[in-house]
């Protein structure tokens, strides 16, 4: 009887001459994926710890409640801080709604061919400068109408727009459709089944798209010197006139030749840290709240 000799490559007894080699590259890449995140949180540590370092000296009382100082006298950025948080406020309440709303058609209403010419369009927007978006408001509206919080708050307001809504669009796509069917099938209507079953699954992720987008615009500094940059040295909350705002502060401070300036520049830098890290904080409870009502619901 003549014996077929075997082929050792698909024999599971013998042990693979590349087990070892597959080994290596999953340990190699294993190790690479850790170095990165380390290189990731040293950055972060560093440019933290430099700020801290500079800047913490600096918070004080009158820091935050009084306004900018004139000629070398003591002050604060409390007229920078009001005016932030006017015009970040009103960005917000020019683009979330649209951008949920875009989010919501693209998801919901729009055909494919449609979805997909949105999403690039959206996709270019979000690519571009910062400053360009802050010389397009300066053409628009500024021109013969002068500088306003106004104007400011839309200029962030356009760049806000394709961030969240391209991130609620992307966590609407994640939304089971099988909970959408079995509202449809129960005989709800469309866009009360939009509002009732897939916005609230999808509020964490769209908290997240917020988040991210008010830390970029809170930061923005090319936009509003176009547009809210030449305001007085005062705590303000006439939105028909230019305020003052931290990016355009911190900026101001670090052309500055005074050390004390340069040194409240840097603070004024850690009080913005401080505030997207509290931002990030908030959306994160809110979210976590929501998504227990929804489970429990």
């Amino acid at each position: 009887m003549t014996t077929v000799p075997g082929d050792d490559r698909y024999d599971i007894t013998i042990r693979s001459a590349g087990l070892r080699r597959r080994r290596i590259t999953e340990k190699a890449f294993a190790g690479l994926a850790v170095a990165s995140a380390l290189v990731a949180v040293g950055i972060l540590a560093l440019v933290l710890g430099t700020v801290i370092h500079k800047g913490l000296s600096q918070l004080s009382l009158d820091f935050f409640t009084k306004a900018r100082p004139l000629f070398g006298e003591s002050g604060g950025i409390a007229d920078a801080l009001v005016g932030s948080v006017l015009i970040v406020g009103m960005a917000m309440l020019m683009a979330i709604p649209v951008s949920i709303l875009v989010a919501i058609f693209m998801s919901e209403y729009a055909g494919p061919r449609l979805s997909v010419a949105l999403r690039i369009v959206l996709d270019v927007l979000n690519g571009v400068p910062a400053i360009v978006v802050g010389i397009f408001v300066f053409g628009l509206l500024v021109v013969g109408r002068g500088q306003s919080a106004i104007f400011g708050a839309f200029s962030l307001a356009v760049l806000m727009l394709p961030m969240v809504a391209r991130a609620t669009q992307e966590v609407l796509e994640i939304v089971p459709r099988s909970l959408r069917e079995a509202s449809l099938a129960l005989g709800v209507t469309r866009w009360r089944t939009t509002v009732s079953v897939v916005l609230p699954t999808a509020i964490g992720g769209i908290l997240t798209g917020v988040v991210i987008a008010v830390a970029r615009v809170a930061g923005e500094t090319a936009p509003l010197l176009f547009t809210s940059s030449i305001a007085a040295n005062a705590i303000s909350t006439d939105v028909s006139h230019a305020l003052p705002t931290l990016p355009v502060a911190i900026f101001a401070f670090s052309e500055s030749a005074d050390p004390a300036e340069q040194a409240m520049g840097w603070a004024a830098a850690l009080v913005l840290i401080l505030f997207v890290l509290v931002l990030n904080i908030v959306a994160k409870l809110v979210a976590s709240r929501q998504r227990r009502k929804s489970e429990g619901a």
